[in-house]
């Protein structure tokens, strides 16, 4: 009996060991694949890393290359320049040579006895010809080369009048001067946008909406560059995520830009971040675009729900953390769209839009005494969560049903499933994937030491968007009911 109880304990004794030998195993297992997935993580970082520094090598070369080239181009100009002055001393020279040369053949002429002068020409015309017994043929050709070049009366400053440039360049001399200088001003332009400022380690940056999309990729850059981040996320979530993908300088906040209490809280926190440094720049990036579609679909909540954030919440960002701004005499980076520009939907997307742009036009007049740059980015459309299509259908469908029988009447029932076709097929017609093309603009917009008042990001907005606003507005008109359905009803 004793020996099978010792057995039985032997037994289960063996089993713990066992499975707790299997545990150790499967533990360390577990910790091997971490290691490993922690280390290709660390290794596609470094790759990443290197390779963002090789670009960076690469760009700061061409730059310098470029500025090497811009400043061998000056000099030669000014070289050119300083021919040409002095060709211009030159022929002022030749023109007082001219004039002292008539002054000495008209002494020469008085001076002669006018009947032996003739005398002695008659003789000589029966030698050598008639002509050059002419005593006044010299007075005449000396006459006709001071002519030539006495009309271009010199300044005193040394320089000739226009005659002379068109007689030296030919008919086209203004166009060969109006291109030296668009040439001249368009290189100037471009050196000019190349340059950055420097310390770039010692700013702090505030961004907006940093949970998905722009805001998200804006900080991940900044942070590569070496900027100190601050990231104002909406949900916890999108701020661990945040978190876990950038460096250690990048530092994120619960914000949400509805709520006066928010904003406080993230500008008492911001202001212990930075200390007496200031905030060089907070970029306004937080925004909502639903609901859009025909205004008469639209309640005045709706408007509201897109303007709390869109509008009111840009504004109360900008002016809670502008003396942090103006202590550093640094940038305010609005985001607005190319709807701000063209009004092609209703909702209060478009109005908030436009809003942005005024009080940001606004604000640049106002505060730029200080120090501080105001600028604009006007997206085209990008494929975010802004512009995906099933939640604007959602809401587009939201909005037909709480319509009146009238109102839907007026419109007829197939209405929306043709708004429908016609959105879905210009999003994906100009809806753009590259994001970078936006964070880019807004990046510049940070770094460059002359930055733009407005940045369009994106081709549909250059090519389309940005010069349909400078159109008259019968276009847009004509356009827009060339492309959207028509209502049954419509007169």
């Amino acid at each position: 009996m004793l020996s099978r109880l010792l057995k039985e304990h032997q037994a289960k004794q063996n089993e713990r060991k066992d499975l707790q030998e299997k545990r150790r195993r499967e533990a360390i297992a577990a910790a091997t694949c971490l290691t490993e997935a922690l280390v290709d993580h660390l290794n596609v970082g470094v790759a990443q890393a290197y390779v963002n520094q090789r670009k960076l090598d690469h760009e700061v070369k061409t730059l310098q290359v470029q500025a090497s080239q811009f400043s061998k181009q000056t000099a030669q100009w000014i070289n050119m320049v300083e021919g040409f002055n002095q060709a211009l001393k030159e022929i002022g020279d030749v023109e007082n040579w001219a004039r002292s040369i008539e002054m000495d053949m008209r002494t020469i002429a008085t001076a002669l006895d006018p009947s032996e002068l003739k005398q002695k020409n008659n003789q000589k015309g029966k030698r050598k010809g008639t002509d050059r017994g002419d005593p006044s043929l010299p007075n005449k050709r000396i006459r006709m080369f001071f002519e030539q070049f006495g009309t271009q009366k010199q300044t005193p400053k040394g320089n000739i009048n226009t005659r002379f440039i068109y007689e030296l360049l030919g008919e086209n001399a203004w166009y060969y001067i109006t291109a030296s200088f668009t040439l001249l001003w368009i290189l100037v332009w471009l050196y000019r946008d190349s340059l950055e400022i420097d310390n770039i380690s010692n700013k702090y940056v505030f961004v907006t909406g940093c949970d998905t999309g722009f805001g998200n990729l804006l900080c991940k850059k900044l942070d590569r560059r070496g900027f100190r981040v601050l990231a104002g996320c909406l949900t916890e979530k999108g701020a661990d995520d945040l978190k876990r993908a950038a460096g250690p300088h990048l530092k994120t906040v619960l914000l949400d830009v509805t709520s006066k209490d928010s904003i406080q809280t993230a500008m008492e926190w911001t202001k212990k971040e930075v200390g007496d440094r200031g905030l060089w720049g907070i970029v306004n990036n937080a925004g909502r675009s639903l609901p859009m579609g025909p205004s008469e679909w639209m309640r005045v909540e709706d408007f509201h729900s897109t303007l709390n954030v869109n509008m009111n919440g840009v504004i109360a960002m900008t002016m809670t953390f502008l003396p942090l701004i103006k202590k550093a005499q640094g940038r305010i980076v609005n985001v607005a769209s190319v709807l701000g520009r063209v009004a092609a939907n209703g909702g209060g997307y478009g109005i908030s839009k436009f809003a942005v742009e005024c009080f940001s036009d606004c604000l640049r007049r106002d505060i730029g005494y200080f120090g501080i740059k105001v600028c604009i980015i006007e997206p085209g459309f990008f494929k975010t969560a802004v512009t995906s299509l099933d939640p604007i259908e959602r809401e587009l469908h939201r909005l037909w049903n709480q319509l009146s029988p009238e109102v839907k009447a007026s419109y007829g029932e197939k209405y929306l499933d043709n708004y429908i076709k016609i959105q879905r097929l210009i999003m994906n017609a100009v809806c753009d994937s590259d994001l970078t093309k936006v964070t880019s603009c807004m990046e510049h917009a940070l770094t460059a030491a002359h930055p733009r008042t407005r940045y369009s990001a994106g081709w549909d907005a250059k090519l389309l968007w940005i010069p349909l606003s400078y159109m008259p507005s019968f276009v847009v008109d004509i356009g827009l009911k060339l492309v959207l359905p028509r209502p049954s009803k419509s007169v």
